[in-house]
């Protein structure tokens, strides 16, 4: 059950620079378990690189990071990221077929992955049965991103990072991925942080929202804060061009 109280990640103070020049400043603040947050804020803000720094992929210059109230330095690499995984918008296939894209995760780790539960996970994201083995090049868009969002479930990540992944498809296809993730947070109870430049998408279906400006974390809340921002800068962002 959700518990707003219990955060399952925690940024403390975080910053991160590059060659002197800081992406994010002073980042404080909590995902709590089981819910939906959404990042939101101009291009350029740090959204994609706080989405990193969640599962290792970069490591802060400064600050702390907690996954389930543990220091995020504690982990094994390869546990986190099974615990804590990401899918991105290119949604990145490997040549070949959809099995062996499903299957590609347990190959690195020296498994196998069974048939019948590759056939599960697609009915998880609504794929059906006998897309299994057709090459991922003849699918759309839309059933490419569901792919790709059934090999990261697959490692039953108790916490996902979607970063814009329905930006590039079309209404329809938009909407399938909007309530698989709706589905996949009620079923599963994962809390998922996922980018948006969609605000609509944002306050649809965020239960709460954070707000990145130049790498800042200006506002926080119920996602419903983005129909009525009280901070000057956010209202800025809402009222303007918020790609």
């Amino acid at each position: 059950m959700t518990n707003l109280d219990e955060p399952a990640l925690q940024f403390r103070n975080v910053d991160y620079s590059v060659n002197g020049v800081s992406i994010l400043h002073d980042i404080t603040g909590s995902f709590p378990k089981g819910t939906i947050t959404t990042l939101v804020g101009p291009s350029g803000s740090g959204k994609s690189t706080l989405l990193k720094l969640c599962n290792s992929l970069l490591t802060p210059t400064s600050g702390d990071i907690y996954i389930d109230a543990k220091h995020i330095s504690t982990y094994d690499p390869i546990a986190l990221r099974r615990h804590v995984g990401i899918a991105l918008q290119s949604a990145p296939m490997v040549k070949g077929t959809v099995f062996q894209n499903l299957a590609l995760p347990f190959e690195l780790q020296g498994k196998e992955l069974a048939e019948q539960d590759a056939f599960e996970i697609l009915e998880d994201v609504g794929l059906k049965s006998d897309v299994l083995h057709r090459k991922t090049s003849d699918l759309s868009g839309g059933q490419q991103q569901k792919v790709s969002i059934a090999r990261t479930l697959l490692n039953r990540s108790e916490i996902l990072l979607l970063d814009e992944i329905t930006s590039a498809l079309d209404r329809n296809s938009l909407h399938e991925i909007e309530q698989l993730i709706v589905n996949i947070n009620r079923k599963y109870d994962s809390t998922i942080v996922w980018i948006t430049h969609n605000l609509e998408q944002a306050i649809s279906i965020g239960h709460f929202t954070w707000v990145l400006i130049d790498g800042k974390l200006i506002e926080t809340g119920d996602s419903d804060l983005l129909k009525s921002p009280t901070h000057a800068l956010v209202k800025q962002f809402v009222q303007g061009d918020h790609r």
